[in-house]
């Protein structure tokens, strides 16, 4: 049974039809998972397979020859669901039921690709947004970004825990580049303004002078269609009139007709003096409309003055509409909005005044998180660096001195800080920025130094390490070895390695192996039994040929690991 101690994990990888990867499953464990195998494997698809998984760019070519589509899905043990669930419920997707998080993705040669989280579709970009809270990743040449100095400080505030501080910056700062754009606007060259206000000043009287309403479209219709039709409405209704009351014969004459015979028989027979009743009804009924009929026609305009005005009225609307706004509402705000710029101009000296006092009030207030922001790092500055060097010592830099120089500068995105990380790697060498670092294997070290140190402060509970012991061997291996175990104490560690001095350090050990069947290549993987683990450490001690002298080293490897 699957014993759990990290709050979050990733239990269960699978994939089918990712490049020679057929039909795969790997059960992860807490701890240090350590990946090994020939080079050529397969062993990276897995790692790329959770970056896929997890948001990363897809491609068609990744699909496994001869197939149509191919899929990852990740499983995840979240212990503490709360800080997933409230970033799922933010993105409307179904929250984890007993601690399961599950993500698939499907790419499909067709395009018709899917993202699923705990069954419901997702875009790429909440994947992405997932896998940055879930999965910390390092591939075999990310330690070049720690050469950039937006991502050391990024590193030093991790360390200095300043996230709160950094998002207080970062709303002053965007405020004070609003009341910069604001001022910008108002502060140009002076014949530029003038024919802004020329411009607003037409738009304006022109809208102000039509004195539309919302409602003049469906009036101006109704009244052009009958003004237009007026003789023949005038016709119509002369008929209808006529046939109501005015013909002998009209509804009318007919109806009192109707009425004197049943007043007569009403005194015969009790039914009639309903149905009289009804008759007198029906002949109000007939009076009330031919009355409306009448009223209607004498108000007909067939002035054609009148249709030309409205001619004219709906020409205007239009030739408004093409210019302003789709509707007459649109043509409105774009009345109000141009009404307030052009006030905004024609004031402008005191708006620049005041905007003015703004932007020094902001910045200002910008300066002070800015210096707040400068003295925790600066605080946390040496801290770190002293950590690190501890570090470092560990991973065969005996005399190795690491340092964090920040400098005071101007008002910026990230604060007020210029960073450079330094590295003297040797006893009796001058102290030199870390990019001017030439070896690889040196900074692969000092990635894993500081990783090793974030550790404790990183919330991102799984980290993953592609061949970060590349360029590195001996003893300085095993040091690396056992900082990738530290840290997965307190973070699930899946790391991909070719040095045994490593392998050795994994409580949990996975080999990755090619095999070839009907012509086709395909990647296996397997867990393996301490037993197991000793042959696959002598392979790699000692390639193919396993001797009892290589396979006694790997197995006292194994024991002092322990």
């Amino acid at each position: 049974m699957l014993k759990l101690y990290l709050p979050f994990m990733l239990t269960t990888l699978r994939i089918k039809n990712l490049a020679i990867v057929e039909n795969i499953k790997v059960e992860f464990l807490d701890g240090l998972n350590v990946i090994t195998g020939e080079t050529g494997a397969g062993k990276s698809i897995l790692i790329g397979a959770l970056t896929l998984v997890l948001g990363g760019r897809a491609d068609k070519n990744m699909i496994r020859t001869g197939e149509d589509k191919c899929g990852v899905e990740a499983s995840f043990f979240l212990k503490d669901i709360s800080p997933i669930n409230f970033l799922l419920d933010d993105l409307g997707i179904d929250l984890c039921e007993d601690g399961q998080l599950i993500v698939q993705r499907i790419i499909s040669e067709s395009g018709n690709g899917k993202n699923l989280i705990n069954g419901c579709s997702a875009t790429v970009q909440m994947l992405k947004k997932l896998g940055n809270l879930l999965v910390d990743m390092h591939g075999p040449h990310d330690h070049q970004s720690l050469l950039n100095c937006d991502f050391q400080l990024e590193m030093l505030d991790s360390f200095a825990q300043l996230t709160e501080l950094k998002q207080k910056y970062k709303i002053s700062y965007r405020k004070m580049l609003d009341i910069e754009a604001e001022l910008r606007n108002l502060d140009g060259d002076d014949s530029q303004v003038s024919q802004q206000i020329d411009l607003l000043s037409y738009q304006v009287s022109e809208i102000e002078s039509a004195k539309l309403s919302n409602d003049d479209e469906e009036n101006l219709a109704k009244e052009h269609a009958r003004v237009a039709n007026a003789q023949r409405i005038i016709e119509l209704s002369g008929v209808v009139y006529n046939a109501i009351s005015e013909d002998e014969f009209s509804a009318f004459n007919a109806m009192t007709g109707a009425q004197n015979a049943l007043m007569e028989l009403s005194a015969i027979i009790d039914d009639a003096e309903d149905w009289k009743n009804e008759a007198e009804s029906i002949s109000i009924q007939l009076q009330e409309l031919a009355s409306s009929v009448s009223n209607t026609v004498q108000s007909i305009d067939a002035d054609p003055e009148r249709l030309q005005w409205l001619d004219d009225r709906i020409t205007l609307i239009h030739a408004l509409k093409r210019k302003y706004g789709t509707t007459i509402e649109e043509i409105l705000i774009f009345g109000q909005n141009a009404a307030a710029r052009l006030h905004e101009l024609q004031n402008r000296e005191e708006k620049i005044a005041e905007i003015s006092k703004k932007l020094e009030s902001a910045k200002n207030s910008l300066t002070t998180i800015g210096k707040k922001l400068h003295s925790s790092r600066s605080k946390a500055a040496q801290s770190m660096a002293n950590d690190v060097t501890s570090e470092l010592r560990d991973l065969g830099f005996e005399h190795g001195i690491f340092t964090v120089n920040l400098e005071l500068c101007t008002l910026g995105p990230t604060g007020m800080d210029e960073i450079e990380f330094g590295f003297a790697p040797n006893l009796g060498e001058s102290m030199r920025p870390l990019r001017a670092i030439a070896s690889s294997g040196e900074i692969s070290r000092v990635m894993l130094a500081i990783k090793t140190i974030l550790a404790n402060h990183d919330m991102i509970p799984i980290m993953v390490f592609d061949e970060i012991d590349a360029n590195v061997g001996g003893e300085t291996a095993n040091a690396v070895g056992k900082k990738l175990a530290g840290v997965a104490a307190i973070h699930q560690v899946i790391c991909i390695t070719h040095l045994p001095q490593v392998a050795v350090h994994g409580a949990n050990h996975f080999v990755v192996s090619k095999q070839t069947e009907d012509n086709r290549t395909k990647t296996l993987i397997s867990a393996l039994s301490q037993e197991e683990r000793i042959p696959e450490i002598a392979r790699m001690l000692g390639g193919k040929d396993l001797t009892s002298v290589i396979m006694c080293h790997a197995e006292e490897m194994l024991k002092q690991s322990e």
